[in-house]
């Protein structure tokens, strides 16, 4: 057969594995919610995908789902902001890059938060801190237990310090919160860092992680150009934040609905 005849593959039909490069149908690895059945690799999951294995069917309601980003800087790097969002807006499917909303978790009332890191990597601008804002508000007046699931590179430059501001802001929110006496269960996904991880994220009264996942401020580069030093091996990964107590535990995916409702059972009761 020439090439004129060759037949190329359907895109979307396979997926290289991440972690241990084997080749995986797609349809195989999302019915194991995209961790990889050879090497136990936690590929990235979108919104929709979370909302399906935690929550209980047709259960999820958004909260602030109108809001959208201005452009307060008139940012532009050859491309303007408002073209960066519409562009990540049509490629990711979500509007912007947290979805958050009411859910009941086998029967019991939460209050959900995932982050999109296929939108403009997970960055928080003033939309994504204005609905984490309203989720904990929300958790504080309905008591309803609140977890956020974070996938984040930090803040989004495009704002300045109007993205700067949301660290405070969502602080303040988890406070108040935490004044109501109702819970918050953070989930640390691949990566949490910047200005998500220096703010609410490690903030939870359980925090918990995904395998693997890098978890910190300044990626590791940075602080090893920074500091002249060699970092320990592992370092930020998930592991070695348990082993440091950092983290309270490591859930694997297909183990997470389970340890969410026992940790939520055991908080709120």
């Amino acid at each position: 057969m020439d090439g004129a005849e060759k037949r190329s593959v359907a895109p979307g039909v396979f997926r290289r594995c991440e972690g241990c490069g084997v080749t995986l149908l797609e349809d195989v690895l999302a019915a194991a919610w995209s961790v990889c059945p050879q090497c136990g690799h936690h590929h990235r999951m979108a919104p929709p995908s979370w909302v399906s294995l935690l929550t209980d069917p047709d259960s999820f309601s958004p909260i602030g789902d109108a809001l959208r980003s201005g452009d307060p800087l008139g940012f532009s790097d050859g491309q303007t902001y408002p073209d960066r969002v519409a562009r990540s807006q049509r490629q990711s499917g979500e509007s912007e890059a947290v979805l958050v909303g009411d859910a009941s978790l086998d029967g019991v009332d939460i209050a959900l938060g995932v982050f999109a890191f296929g939108f403009m990597g997970g960055s928080m601008g003033s939309v994504v801190g204005e609905r984490l804002t309203r989720l904990f508000e929300r958790g504080a007046s309905a008591r309803r237990p609140v977890v956020v699931l974070s996938a984040s590179g930090g803040a989004r430059m495009q704002e300045g310090i109007h993205s700067l501001m949301q660290m405070a802001k969502t602080v303040a929110a988890r406070g108040l919160l935490a004044d109501a006496g109702v819970p918050f269960v953070s989930v640390l996904l691949h990566p949490t860092t910047g200005g998500v991880a220096a703010s609410y994220a490690l903030l939870g009264d359980v925090n918990l992680a995904e395998p693997g996942a890098l978890i910190g401020f300044a990626g590791p580069r940075v602080i090893e150009q920074t500091i002249k030093q060699t970092l320990p091996e592992g370092f930020q990964r998930s592991e070695f934040l348990l082993e440091h107590g950092m983290i309270d535990a490591i859930v694997p995916r297909a183990e997470l609905r389970a340890t969410l409702r026992r940790v939520i059972g055991l908080l709120a009761g």
